[in-house]
């Protein structure tokens, strides 16, 4: 059993994007990373509960028109009143599959961060334009780097 959870709220539409939620997941459980758990969960399927029991997360998001997708606003609309005392300085980051430039998909999603008080500890990786395997690898260490911080309480 670990003592820290790291939780990864991520939409994943398509192969792409999942394999992106899978690689993040394989970074954060390198086994050089002693005791920190990882867990993904969908973001029509994470509540408060979910949020209030992890020690950081990540969020996941394609680019929808602009902006994060329906799927992560939904899980915003239904944790935000609920978390918002309880889980100030939550350590967080984000990942972001953009089609365009990703800015107003990153906004959006910061403004809501900051008004729960979430402490940003990583820059937003955006994955911009046609797909790249390198995606893969970037949010692999992603994965890596937010867990190792947390195991050795750098956040």
């Amino acid at each position: 059993m670990h003592s820290k959870t790291l939780l990864l709220i991520a939409h994943a539409p398509s192969d792409n994007t999942r394999r992106m939620a899978e690689h993040f997941l394989k970074g954060a459980s390198n086994p050089d990373i002693g005791d920190v758990g990882c867990r993904w969960v969908p973001p029509l399927q994470a509540g408060p509960e979910d949020v209030m029991a992890c020690d950081a997360i990540i969020l996941g998001t394609t680019e929808n028109l602009g902006y994060m997708s329906g799927a992560l606003k939904d899980f915003f609309d239904r944790i935000y009143y609920p978390c918002l005392e309880k889980t100030q300085g939550l350590p967080c980051a984000m990942y972001i599959r953009a089609g365009h430039d990703g800015t107003g998909t990153r906004r959006g999603v910061e403004s809501i961060c900051t008004g729960l008080r979430w402490n940003w500890v990583q820059p937003t990786l955006i994955c911009r334009g046609e797909w790249r395997d390198e995606f893969l690898e970037r949010c692999e260490t992603l994965g890596a780097t937010m867990a190792a911080g947390l195991d050795v309480g750098v956040f």
